[in-house]
């Protein structure tokens, strides 16, 4: 059964005119090596720790700012959201089309919120105090100066004619300028800004250069060639405190009491990867080959012809693996991990239509082997739209989310590098120290559990 309107009704839960105050018991398992008997082992507890959560229910008005906002992912967001704004519809030579969210998690996906008479109810993401999309101000950068109804009809092509001229601290002051004067000309509460742009080429961190907060606004100041674009905007919203989500492979450098997300939108080939990986993991069938390839004749498969960007892709998307091999210490020996290899090319005639080809060979059982091959056709910018919708949405939400265990003083903040987003981008940043996942449901799981813990209900375990 589906459900527009719910409301907690428990002692755990608080609502008043301006926030939700619940407290939510989180159980989980801890290890404790110990000695008995003059034998080491491992011990399995469980473990419960009580977090009270407090969310702001105030919706802002909210600015997006998108970096290559006239690209395909931007015009086709910001197309996309007008069309549902007017309730635009069109006629193809199937039917008439209604504007919709469709591959949107916060717009056109459900979570369950429990049982009436046997039968399951759910309810639509969107029921927590999220901005809606129809009320997002729009803006950003683009190194071209065409106006977004053109820019929409293009899918390709050399563009770079409004650039940020400058050293590079003079670009971050512009690029802060820009944010202030948006955020006071169409007087919104927040800004979100999210890189939209083309696939920088890989960077490495250089001890000195890049590797801290400091060296990294030290080699600022001398101009340094290696500091990225999409690390220039990065610093700007660091130093403005404005969420920054980055959509490409690459990886900018940031640090401070600033929300932070990326990297890579994850929309297609690299889900289905996540999914099925951890599929054959957890049945105990044994992966052992992997083989990727792509084609498409987007300014995103020009980009990343050339080499260096490429490699910055080849990274997202083949360690997306890693984690769900490790788990299985059956299958695979320490070190082990299966041939995966990650191909993309340019070939222009396709355009936005990304054609993706995936062969997975695995070892079953008594030597025998098992091979699936997976043909996927897809047009690129209307699965990474939505993403960026719910990127820009759920970073906002979670900056109104404070929480605090059981023993701590005061409610804080989650960390700045928002794991809350890893569900909808290839490469997931986490806190150091943190294990990073990449099984989707996990993600999904992790993504519901916190919201459900906002507002009072018990975390889905199943």
């Amino acid at each position: 059964m589906f459900i527009e309107n719910f409301k907690v009704e428990s002692p755990n839960v608080k609502y008043t005119d301006d926030e939700i105050q619940s407290v939510y018991n989180y159980e989980t398992t801890e290890l404790v090596h110990e000695n008995r008997n003059g034998t080491y082992q491992w011990v399995v507890k469980p473990k419960t720790v009580k977090y009270e959560f407090k969310t702001d229910i105030h919706v802002p008005k909210l600015g997006v700012m998108l970096v290559g906002w006239g690209g395909n992912n931007g015009s086709t967001l910001t197309g996309g959201v007008i069309a549902n704004k007017e309730g635009i519809s069109w006629a193809t030579k199937d039917k008439v089309q209604q504007a919709n969210y469709f591959g949107s998690l916060t717009q056109a996906s459900t979570i369950r919120v429990g049982s009436y008479n046997g039968e399951e109810i759910f309810a639509p993401f969107k029921s927590l105090p999220m901005v809606k999309p129809e009320d997002i101000v729009f803006g950003g950068w683009d190194i071209s100066d065409m106006n977004l109804a053109d820019a929409m009809a293009r899918a390709k092509g050399e563009r770079a004619n409004n650039v940020i001229k400058g050293t590079k601290k003079e670009q971050v002051q512009h690029i802060i300028n820009d944010i202030r004067e948006f955020k006071e000309k169409n007087k919104v509460d927040k800004v979100v800004v999210l890189w939209s742009a083309n696939t920088e080429r890989y960077s490495n961190v250089i001890v000195g250069l890049n590797d801290t907060m400091e060296n990294l606004l030290a080699s600022l100041e001398k101009n340094e060639s290696e500091i990225s674009p999409s690390t220039l905007y990065a610093i700007a919203c660091v130093l403005e405190n404005v969420p920054f989500i980055n959509g490409s492979p690459q990886t900018p450098l940031f640090q401070r009491n600033c929300l932070i997300g990326g990297d890579d939108f994850k929309s297609g080939q690299t889900k289905m990867k996540s999914v099925l990986v951890d599929f054959l993991v957890g049945a105990g069938i044994k992966p052992t080959s992997i083989v990727s390839y792509n084609h498409l004749g987007n300014n995103d498969g020009m980009n990343l012809s050339a080499p260096q960007t490429f490699r910055s892709k080849e990274i997202s998307k083949s360690n997306v693996v890693d984690d769900m091999v490790s788990s299985n210490g059956i299958l695979y020996e320490p070190g082990e991990h299966p041939d995966h290899v990650v191909v993309i090319k340019y070939v222009p005639y396709v355009g936005d239509s990304k054609r993706a080809m995936d062969e997975y060979t695995s070892e079953i059982f008594m030597g025998g082997k098992n091979t699936i091959a997976l043909h996927n056709t897809c047009e690129d910018s209307l699965l990474a739209a939505p993403i960026i919708l719910d990127l820009v949405l759920l970073a906002e939400l979670s900056t109104r989310i404070q929480l605090k265990a059981e023993g701590e003083g005061k409610f804080h903040s989650f960390h700045p590098v928002a794991t809350i987003l890893s569900y909808l981008t290839k490469a997931p940043l986490v806190p150091p120290g943190t294990p990073v996942v990449n099984a989707l449901s996990k993600q999904r799981a992790m993504l519901e559990n916190i919201l459900r813990a906002c507002i009072g209900l018990a975390p889905e375990t199943t």
